[in-house]
């Protein structure tokens, strides 16, 4: 068994994404090219964002911190700590409307 401190993580993520030039930082946690599941810890400073991005198949974003906006095509979703988002399987992108933590859980379709 193998235990995570994610609120440990998201305040050190936090940290390398304001050092970083294009405002982010992750890790994965979980997972990997190995496996099915995979998540990761996700840090977007304010006004840093995702471009727009095939979806990965099924997926999930958990709001750990912050505030975020999840666009696919015409529709928006606002994220708040404790959040559950369920990434639509279409092109989307993601803003941090203030810094944000998130958590992506994604399984790799067989």
């Amino acid at each position: 068994m193998r235990k995570s401190s994610l609120d440990a993580l998201a305040r050190e993520l936090l940290k390398r994404a304001a050092c970083a030039p294009h405002g982010r930082s992750a890790e994965t946690v979980y997972g990997g090219h190995e496996h099915m599941l995979r998540q990761t810890v996700l840090a977007l400073t304010a006004g840093s964002s995702l471009a727009e991005h095939d979806s990965p198949g099924e997926a999930t974003l958990f709001v750990l911190r912050g505030r975020i906006r999840l666009h696919a095509g015409d529709i928006d979703w606002d994220g708040l700590h404790g959040d559950l988002i369920a990434i639509p399987p279409e092109r989307h992108s993601l803003d941090a409307l203030e810094d944000s933590v998130v958590v992506l859980t994604v399984v790799k379709p067989r």
